[in-house]
């Protein structure tokens, strides 16, 4: 049996500084709806919201039957047909507060053996809330949970569930959650 290429993809969210972003290793015949899982778990969205992929200029999402012919059946497509190594793939998550990603196929390796496929190899920083109005709301929410006397600390706080750390990136969470797609 033919063993199926992995692909190494770096995963950055866009206007991140410092940096957000994840090395992620799935199996290059993935379809896209799939990928959409596996990066709202890597990321740390919750999954509420629209979401579309962008490869040369296509869109490819799920379908609308209200709009159909708008975009590419997502369900239909396997990375490989579309992308290979080298190849940037936006991804925007949650239309309203725009979350878009580049997705870099960073490198083609064979399938390590006893290795379960998707896994996540290494990341940075702690995923934004959701909801939190884009990058942009990102950095007034760091700002004022990050200042007491900043009018919203308790505010924020509050909506939070009491507290944030930015830096946290737990790899082993994440792997472990990914744990549940096999």
């Amino acid at each position: 049996m033919k063993k199926v290429p992995i692909y190494q993809l770096k995963v950055t969210l866009k206007g991140s500084k410092p940096p957000i972003w994840r090395r992620i290793q799935v199996r290059s015949d993935i379809r896209l709806d799939k990928l959409h899982y596996i990066l709202q778990i890597t990321m740390g969205w919750l999954g509420g919201h629209l979401h579309m992929f962008e490869v040369n200029g296509i869109p490819y999402s799920e379908p609308d039957p209200e709009f159909p012919g708008d975009t590419e059946n997502e369900r239909k497509v396997r990375l490989d047909r579309i992308a290979g190594k080298g190849s940037v793939i936006r991804y925007e998550y949650d239309f309203g507060d725009s979350w878009v990603h580049d997705i870099k196929i960073e490198k083609v390796i064979d399938p390590e053996p006893g290795v379960h496929y998707p896994r996540c190899i290494a990341g940075e920083r702690a995923c934004p809330p959701e909801d939190c109005g884009g990058i942009w709301g990102y950095e007034h929410f760091l700002e004022a949970i990050g200042n007491p006397e900043h009018e919203e600390h308790a505010t924020m706080l509050d909506w939070i569930g009491g507290g944030f750390d930015p830096e946290t990136f737990d790899l082993d969470g994440v792997n472990e959650d990914l744990g549940q797609l096999r």
